[in-house]
């Protein structure tokens, strides 16, 4: 759908807090105003379907989006991402068709950066580039998390991985309920909720009313055998 005036103020207010948005002249950031959209979609449905050609770069401006694998019986789930987060540079820069489907954990709305611009900036913009280089750093880095986890990890270390700095990069809060990280995990609801009550055993999070809602982050990732992220960290902003 098109930007609508309300969406054009949040979409402003969003692009504001990228560095390298503000960087651009004024004709440029009026450009990428007048030219990006958004999606919206309710919990459950898919955001953008996989096995088509990548028009643009995502962020999600507020919600809750899981990456997954799409077609067959067997779904795995590759990445969540929260309100602030970019996705998508791999297939933009690929030209190739989108390989996962995008699927609302939560009720999200989605910005998309259309592919006709994206290559313009990284052809034009150096804090750009600096930015999907950034991004592209991320998720090699929780991608080797996460194969690492699912070789030589136990099932409470695999869930300190998802619960980790590794996959929520920013967040002052993280709130998830018990189905969501079995969702990201790849685990069943039971098996996370046996898992989770290990972790609030050893002290590592606090669980309320069947969600996360704090958790020790420098002795999480002590216990998952993972050192902190290095990449920079995006502006602050609440899972909630």
């Amino acid at each position: 759908m098109s930007i609508t005036s309300i969406d054009r103020l949040v979409a402003a207010r969003f692009l504001q807090q990228q560095s390298w948005f503000t960087h651009l002249s004024v004709e440029a950031q009026d450009k990428a105003l007048r030219t990006m959209r958004t999606l919206r979609a309710r919990k459950g449905n898919v955001v953008i379907p996989a096995n088509e050609p990548a028009d643009g770069w995502y962020a999600v401006l507020w919600g809750l989006v899981e990456l997954q694998s799409a077609g067959g019986g067997s779904r795995t789930s590759y990445l969540a991402l929260s309100g602030g987060e970019w996705f998508g540079e791999g297939s933009v820069l690929q030209s190739a068709p989108r390989r996962y489907e995008v699927r609302a954990l939560r009720d999200s709305e989605l910005l998309c950066l259309p592919r006709g611009l994206f290559h313009e900036l990284l052809a034009t913009s150096i804090p750009f580039n600096r930015a999907v280089l950034q991004r592209m750093n991320q998720r090699v880095a929780q991608a080797m998390a996460v194969i690492d986890s699912d070789r030589r990890r136990s099932p409470e270390q695999r869930l300190a991985i998802y619960l980790s700095r590794h996959f929520w990069p920013g967040l002052r809060k993280l709130n998830l309920s018990q189905d969501e990280l079995a969702a990201l995990a790849g685990m069943s609801r039971q098996t996370a909720n046996r898992t989770l009550r290990a972790l609030h055993e050893k002290g590592l999070i606090t669980l309320r009313h069947g969600r996360v809602e704090s958790l020790d982050q420098q002795a999480l990732e002590c216990f998952a055998g993972v050192a902190p992220p290095h990449w920079l960290e995006a502006p602050a902003l609440d899972a909630a």
